[in-house]
């Protein structure tokens, strides 16, 4: 059974860094696109970052450009995500994702979910 496990989420003030990362089970996964969405208190899901299984291919929600950065280890089975100077409006819980292709799972048609990390930013 595939899992995917995040971790790094936590409780940081405007203008701080965090680093989250995405644990999954199976290492054909690594052919795969990894993407990242969230959800804040009251909205729906959505799209954040996405990087395709060669990392040739990244796409960011317009609202994280320049913020945040999405990398992978194939070696450790591992996807990051960096966000770095975080605002009030990051406040959500961050959800990994395994898609087919980065355009796919920009488009949120993802095959295997992880259960999220809460980011909470403070001002």
């Amino acid at each position: 059974q595939v899992q995917l496990v995040e971790s790094g989420g936590g409780l940081v003030q405007a203008g701080a860094s965090l680093r989250l990362s995405c644990v999954y089970s199976d290492r054909t996964l690594n052919m795969y696109a990894v993407g990242w969405f969230r959800q804040a208190p009251g909205k729906e899901r959505e799209f954040v970052a996405t990087i395709s299984g060669s990392s040739s291919t990244t796409y960011y929600a317009d609202s994280v450009k320049g913020r945040f950065t999405i990398s992978r280890d194939t070696a450790k089975d591992t996807a990051y995500l960096q966000m770095n100077s975080l605002k009030v409006e990051d406040t959500a819980v961050y959800y990994c994702a395994i898609g087919p292709t980065a355009e796919a799972t920009r488009a949120s048609r993802v095959r295997f979910w992880g259960r999220g990390t809460q980011v909470t930013v403070s001002s």
